[in-house]
């Protein structure tokens, strides 16, 4: 096992961050802040041209051939750039989930569609149980005239409001085994019965509710076999589960570069405060948590990537990643003083989002308790 990156991913990496340099600058993280999308048309539309929607699927659906690997390089770089986008909603979340379960039609529509940036997805899993487990899934999507009729509310839905379809994981029936009679139905914006609101995030990020009554599909619309939903489910939230991992590494890799240069610029008693051993403590502190996240991160999504069992992997990486980020945005604080804590200050900007993304997908007692369960797995 090789986690260094290859001469190719090397260069995907350069690449953008020489983009993300130039046309993501943190003043346009915080416009979009405010912004009722969360993203500019432009940005979104140059990521599609640079091929970042294809980077992961085959070239027969107007991919590049690549791989989950792949794609996490480019995460990593979103993460340390915070660029405003729906790539990990229409990629991670719908079209890697399209690629698992869809039929040969729902894929040459679907992910041809996503590579060309014409359509933007996302997946809607959580209710009001907040949880990622089987039994959480409350919403129903019962038979009628030869489609389904679905009525639920899903909550934290990322980018619902932008999306052009929503993947809506629906009880088709029940058993004594709660696993069982889960179904995907692609549904498309617009449809009568569909209401999407905003909701609030301490990140600022466009997550919304989404309620459903009595939304009608046709039977074209399930994705995967009716009943059996939830292994793919699963998947789908296991593999963005460590896409964020890649993400939060990005980010914790900024904070660290940030701490570090404003060490060496900002001076005390005629001396940077850099040169001092207690501050000096707090920046290696942040960089072993920079490189734990590294290792662990990349072991997740390689195993991922090479299509091997990695549930445990990728609960050790959420569970570490998690508090991890959190813990070098609080040593960030501490190393910048009262700056750091003001609006003007960008070291905000990747806390609120470090707590946002410690929950999202389980937090690290969640994640402990999933990799104890798979800790004998090969």
């Amino acid at each position: 096992m090789d986690l260094g990156l290859s001469e190719i991913q090397q260069m995907l990496k350069t690449s953008a961050q020489d983009f993300l340099s130039r046309e993501c600058p943190l003043t346009l993280v915080r416009d979009m802040e405010g912004d009722s999308r969360g993203f500019t048309d432009d940005l979104w539309r140059q990521m599609v041209g640079l091929g970042w929607t294809g980077v992961a699927f085959p070239e027969q659906y107007g991919g590049t051939g690549g791989s989950f690997a792949d794609l996490g390089v480019l995460l990593e770089e979103i993460g340390r750039s915070l660029a405003p986008s729906p790539l990990f909603s229409t990629v991670v979340l719908g079209g890697m989930t399209v690629l698992d379960a869809g039929s040969d039609a729902q894929k040459d529509e679907l992910i041809s569609r996503i590579c060309a940036g014409t359509i933007i997805m996302t997946m809607a899993v959580t209710e009001d149980s907040a949880t990622f487990e089987p039994w959480g899934i409350e919403a129903t999507a019962n038979e009628q005239g030869g489609g389904y009729e679905i009525t639920g509310t899903k909550l934290f839905v990322p980018d619902a409001e932008a999306a052009d379809v929503i993947i809506v994981v629906a009880r088709t029936s029940s058993g004594s085994d709660s696993a069982d009679g889960i179904s995907l139905f692609l549904v498309p914006s617009g449809t009568n019965g569909l209401n999407i609101s905003p909701m609030q995030s301490i990140g600022n990020e466009r997550v919304y509710e989404v309620r459903l009554d009595k939304v009608y599909v046709p039977e074209t619309a399930v994705l995967g076999p009716v009943g059996e939903g939830w292994p793919i489910v699963e998947q789908s939230i296991m593999r963005a589960t460590a896409a964020q991992c890649i993400e939060m590494l990005g980010g914790a890799e900024a904070v660290l570069d940030m701490t570090v240069e404003y060490a060496k610029g900002r001076t005390q008693f005629g001396r940077a405060i850099g040169s001092f051993q207690a501050v000096q403590h707090h920046c290696a502190r942040m960089a072993t948590d920079v490189e734990g996240s590294k290792n662990i991160a990349y072991q997740a999504v390689w195993r991922l990537s090479e299509g091997l069992p990695a549930q445990k992997e990728v609960a050790m990486a959420k569970a570490w990643i998690g508090p991890a980020y959190r813990r070098v945005c609080g040593t960030a604080h501490q190393c910048h003083g009262a700056i750091g804590f003001t609006k003007e200050h960008d070291l905000q900007l990747y806390t609120r989002r470090a707590k946002v993304h410690e929950l999202t997908y389980g937090d690290a007692n969640h994640h402990k308790e999933v990799a104890f369960r798979h800790l004998d797995d090969d």
